[in-house]
């Protein structure tokens, strides 16, 4: 599971998802925080056509029937598993409401000392990781102002030679959802029938721990 997270600089984001430039606060993101988000737009001019757009929203996801935002410090991960019957994620699973969350590298706890120690974790050639997550829209009571969020989908990695080093010895080990570059659009313009065909591990040998 990630609950911490380093969002690369917005140039870095425009160059390898060819969105707008946009303006981004803190890099160093945690459950509540807003990062950014890559999602599919239809484009009506002549002829419909679908873009990337990136998207400013809170790391944790905000269902519309949240009362407040406080429930984004434990929705920042969706576990594959049970997404589609968890209340707080089964309505963008449904819709196939698909995002890239880009990030330059996340934390994990390394255990294995016997005591936490925060771990940085790259790609093993140092681009940017395009986390696979979904996203939701919320309206605040009141005053209807419309807020987005975004999730981060897991999957298990128990046998996974790299990740199943993270996490309290006997927990569960587990992982983001790290997509190929490759399947970038793939992802983005999915139908809700096609989600669970992502959900894989990342190549062990193509991470590594970097300072």
């Amino acid at each position: 599971m990630c609950s911490h997270y380093e969002a690369p600089p917005p140039a870095s984001v425009v160059e390898t998802f060819g969105t707008k430039l946009y303006e981004q606060g803190k890099l160093d993101l945690w459950p509540g925080y807003a990062g950014p988000f890559i999602r599919r737009v239809e484009l009506h001019d002549e002829k419909p056509t679908s873009a990337s757009e990136v998207v400013l929203g809170s790391f944790g996801l905000i269902p519309f029937w949240s009362k407040d935002t406080k429930i984004a410090r434990r929705t920042y991960n969706a576990r594959s598993e049970t997404v589609a019957e968890k209340p707080s994620f089964r309505n963008a699973w449904s819709r196939g409401q698909h995002c890239i969350i880009p990030a330059a590298a996340i934390y994990e706890p390394d255990w294995r000392t016997g005591r936490a120690i925060a771990t940085r974790i790259t790609r093993a050639d140092d681009e940017i990781m395009g986390i696979a997550g979904l996203w939701d829209e919320w309206r605040e009571p009141g005053t209807g102002a419309t807020m987005h969020s975004f999730t981060m989908l897991t999957v298990n990695a128990d046998n996974h030679s790299f990740m199943r080093n993270y996490h309290k010895p006997h927990d569960e080990k587990r992982m983001v959802v790290i997509l190929p570059a490759g399947l970038y659009g793939d992802w983005l313009k999915a139908a809700p029938g096609e989600s669970a065909e992502f959900m894989r591990s990342y190549p062990a040998d193509r991470l590594k721990v970097s300072m």
